[in-house]
């Protein structure tokens, strides 16, 4: 019988480590509830509320009261330095004075307009160039002001009396920072009028002593001469005010999800649910949260398999941790129910519950929905490419129109009661908007019970899906591995089918009870690291994983030759696999602040381009995209490529346009790439060949990277989108039937002049 908690007060109850299985806790106040690896499975939280309890915020408000003052009072060091202006006694006194305004200026508006990261970066900067002894000070006080107004708007919920009372006890110091963490708990308090109350305290003590040390400062400059007591009064308080004002937007935007402030969020998010209700390691598979209010829970490394989040209230001030509640465009779904035309592309979304959600249009290609509940959702033209559907349930869903080729199912997923009329086996084009319809007659439709019969053929095997760049010896190792590693899964293979011009189909019988979705991921997670490697160090992996007698090394070498002998025959090239394989490596990069390019449309050509060509076998096609500055050089170790295409904006003299960690414009100096590709050359033994920058006033970087790259093309001025696919498609095509560099850029150049487009002669080549 389970247990019955429901409406009770279990206020700072522990039940750590407890087997709490389809326990009742709802309507219940588990405020300091502590259920560290309790097991929950299938518990009813609904309309429960968690978080802080009364005594846990009374103490950290007394705390920010300590450090609010000890803020106010370091802060009235800044009003002090900040008066030296007007000593005209003393030169050095004026020149500490001014620093201080000025770096104090810079950070506010770094901050304002490129985040609190950036600001310290620009003030540190500014301070050093200085002279860091008298103005080390200012940068931190100015600094801490920003953090500190900033965090205390965070979590206190920016109401008035709240927002008031921040702005009042912004007292800004070098413990500024740790103020206003404090004052973020203080903000979990359930009494508004104690939490504005004891705010409002905080800020009339830090106020007084901000007030008492710029009398102080002022009155010393009176009695040295400068009689400016009413001035530096005067201006003590307007840099208060303009900290307190910049505070607040900045605490605002933070709680707006701005991404230049995140790491203020999330700090405050973890200190405030410090002592909160902690589901730290707890499986919550299957629990009940509706209606729940979650302020300042903690979920970090909890189980949230098929747990029920619908309606729940403040989710967005609880610690997630690694889990997907970190996401907040996914956290909205689970709450509203809509996640329609949302993009969850190749995220982990592992026991996710979206039941009776409006998923109309969404796209998960390549996302991990192994064992989500999907049941009575609607999935009308959701994109479900490359999709993990292991276990998942689909009961009752609605699936008209959906494209699933290549997904993942098993005979696990459950499709009792799915509604659909007919599904696309492909990817819609411009050519074709219907690709592969299933029923193929457009005048017929699935009945009642039909589509999953009609699924059900191909639901009883492990597929292993490869697209772009089959490496035979990759998959022969790979396969073994992970035959040998799992030998309760009693792996057997069926079929290997080659799709299309490169791709390629491993389809392995397995035992009911293996997890194919966990089978999947090994696979994939060896198979991948092995694409890194050359044909030797292959040969090396897979003999250090043998055993150290020679009879079992040799049995286990022919069997891996037969295995690789088979993949190549399938893929009609029956020999291992060629060492003269080329991988080129696109580098796609739209920063949110530029024009939008097709960039996505210039991929698909060259991939289509060299699926057409005659040895497209030859080439291995790989991409990154929304590329930052420290993706570059990770790209390029992961997949030693011979040929770089960039694709994206070039703003001439200035770099090439990468994305920064908000995925807003940063330039890469030419200085900086051309070292970079150094190192990739064969100068360094590497397999750079080819350096194609696809972008706006490239030449300027074409031609330095040219010192160390055999084959550089760049581009003179801009270069439109049409063209900029024209020549892509021209260049790879040539390249894909076997042309030279120099061949492929010339009819590269003539691709765009034939399609009617005066810019065939932007493309530039540099050889080396």
């Amino acid at each position: 019988m389970s247990l019955d908690y429901s409406g009770r007060n279990l206020r700072g109850k522990s039940f750590k480590g407890q087997n709490l299985t389809n326990a009742d806790f709802s309507h219940a106040d588990i405020r300091g509830a502590n259920f560290t690896n309790a097991v929950l499975k299938g518990a009813n939280f609904s309309h429960a509320k968690a978080g802080l309890q009364k005594r846990q915020a009374i103490f950290l408000v007394f705390v920010s009261l300590l450090l609010a003052g000890l803020s106010g009072f370091l802060f009235a060091f800044n009003g002090f330095l900040a008066s030296f202006m007007f000593n005209n006694k003393s030169l050095e006194n004026q020149v500490i004075s001014w620093l201080t305004i000025i770096i104090t200026i810079i950070f506010f508006v770094a901050a304002v307009r490129r985040g609190i990261q950036f600001a310290f970066g620009a003030g540190a900067l500014t301070g050093a160039g200085a002279g860091a002894g008298t103005v080390v000070g200012a940068l931190a006080l100015a600094g801490a002001l920003a953090l500190a107004g900033a965090l205390a708007v965070a979590l206190t919920g920016a109401g008035a009396g709240t927002l008031t009372g921040a702005g009042a006890g912004v007292g800004t110091g070098v413990v500024a920072l740790a103020v206003a963490l404090a004052l973020a708990v203080a903000g979990a308090l359930t009494g508004a009028l104690a939490l504005t109350g004891a705010l409002a305290v905080a800020g009339v003590i830090a106020g007084a002593l901000a007030l008492t040390g710029s009398l102080a400062g002022a009155l010393t400059l009176a009695l040295t001469g400068a009689g400016a007591l009413a001035v530096a009064l005067t201006l003590a308080l307007a840099v208060a005010v303009a900290g307190a004002l910049v505070s607040a937007y900045i605490g605002w935007r933070a709680m707006k999800g701005d991404e230049k402030y995140a790491f203020i969020r999330n700090i405050a998010i973890a200190f405030a649910a410090f002592g909160g209700t902690s589901f730290r390691n707890a499986d919550l598979t299957n629990a009940n949260f509706t209606s729940a209010t979650l302020k300042n829970t903690d979920f970090r490394n909890a189980t949230l398999t098929r747990t029920c989040l619908r309606n729940v209230k403040k989710l967005d001030y609880a610690r997630p941790g690694n889990t997907y509640l970190k996401y907040p465009q996914l956290r909205q779904v689970l709450i509203t129910g809509n996640g329609r035309q949302k993009n969850f592309e190749r995220q982990n979304l592992r026991g996710i519950n979206l039941q009776g959600a409006d998923l109309i249009d969404v796209s998960l290609i390549g996302a991990d929905l192994s064992k989500a509940n999907l049941q009575d959702s609607d999935l009308s033209r959701a994109k479900l490419v490359q999709t993990q559907l292991n276990a998942t349930d689909f009961t009752g869903a609605t699936l008209t129109g959906a494209y699933i080729e290549d997904w993942n199912i098993t005979t696990d997923t459950n499709f009792r009661g799915v509604r659909c009329e007919y599904v696309y086996m492909r990817l819609p084009t411009d050519d074709n908007p219907e690709p592969w319809r299933k029923p193929d007659n457009r005048e017929e439709v699935f009945g009642d019970g039909e589509f999953g019969d009609f699924i059900k053929p191909i639901v009883d095997t492990l597929d292993l899906y490869h697209n772009q760049g089959v490496d035979p010896r990759a998959i022969a190792i790979s396969f073994k591995e992970l035959a040998e590693n799992n030998p309760d899964a009693d792996l057997e293979l069926v079929a290997m089918e080659k799709r299309g011009a490169d791709k390629f189909l491993i389809r392995t019988k397995v035992a009911p009870e293996a997890d194919k979705s966990e089978l999947n991921q090994q696979y994939f997670e060896t198979y991948n690291y092995l694409k890194t490697l050359s044909p030797a160090e292959q040969k090396q992996h897979y003999l250090n994983q043998l055993s150290e007698k020679d009879k079992e090394i040799e049995l286990q070498q022919k069997q891996l030759a037969s295995f690789e002998n088979m993949v190549g025959t399938a893929l009609g090239h029956p020999h291992s696999i060629a060492t003269d394989i080329k991988t080129i490596l696109v580098l796609a990069a739209n920063p949110k602040t530029t024009s939008h390019l097709r960039l996505d449309e210039e991929v698909r050509e060259i991939d289509a381009g060299l699926q057409r060509a005659k040895k497209r076998e030859k080439f291995d096609l790989q991409q990154r995209w929304a590329v930052g500055v420290r993706d570059i050089s990770q790209a390029l170790l992961d997949f030693k490529p011979h040929i770089v295409h960039f694709c994206g904006h070039g703003g001439g003299d200035d770099g090439l346009a990468f994305e920064d960690q908000t995925g807003k414009l940063q330039y890469v100096s030419t200085a900086a790439l051309a070292g970079l590709f150094e190192l990739f050359s064969p100068k360094f033994n590497q397999k750079v060949e080819c350096v194609i920058l696809n972008a706006c006033y490239s030449e300027v970087q074409a031609t330095a990277i040219s010192q160390h790259i055999p084959y550089v093309i760049g581009m003179t001025q801009a270069i439109g989108d049409r063209a900029a696919i024209e020549f892509a498609v021209g260049f790879y095509s040539a390249l894909g039937a076997g042309e030279s560099i120099d061949f492929a850029y010339k009819l590269g150049c003539n691709a765009i002049a034939i399609a009617g487009i005066s810019e065939n002669l932007t493309p530039v080549i540099h050889p080396k």
